[in-house]
């Protein structure tokens, strides 16, 4: 399985795309980007969308608030699935999309452009950023996921 998909910066497998620029928390379905300020977007990846349904209420935590590690940054509710969206890279959230608190499922159509959940303004990035997978790793740990849960991915519209 190589690279596929739109463009050659991303992989698709079952549907399911995983652009290689980013960093993955496989556990949790998460990426994470980093920007050139040195602040970090975060989101629920393509995998993570499919296996929480139609997104139907987001709850965000608002701009100055300090999110320690493991703790959630959101929550998220669909028809079959409520639950959290935890730090995997703590800090303080800077910037919260006010689009996905009107309108949730754009993270099931567009999880990795518009769907983005928040914007973290990290404690220690080269602490976390090392339990995170990107690349190859982030091919090799997504392909096993998919294929331990027989995932298949659609887009909601």
């Amino acid at each position: 399985m190589g690279l596929g998909g739109p463009t050659s910066k991303e992989w698709e497998y079952n549907g399911c795309v995983v652009p290689l620029d980013l960093y993955y928390d496989i556990e949790t379905q998460t990426w994470f980007r980093i920007n050139e300020d040195g602040t970090v977007t975060m989101g629920l990846t393509d995998v993570g969308q499919v296996r929480a349904g139609r997104l139907l209420h987001a709850r965000i935590k608002e701009p100055g608030k300090y999110i320690k590690k493991g703790k959630p940054v959101a929550s998220l509710e669909s028809g079959k699935w409520a639950g959290p969206i935890n730090a995997v890279i703590e800090g303080e959230v800077i910037e919260r999309n006010e689009k996905v608190l009107e309108q949730p499922d754009i993270i099931n159509y567009d999880p990795y452009g518009e769907g983005w959940v928040a914007k973290i303004k990290p404690a220690d990035l080269e602490r976390d950023i090392k339990d995170l997978v990107t690349g190859e790793k982030a091919i090799e740990e997504m392909k096993k996921y998919i294929d331990e849960w027989d995932i298949v991915c659609m887009r909601c519209t």
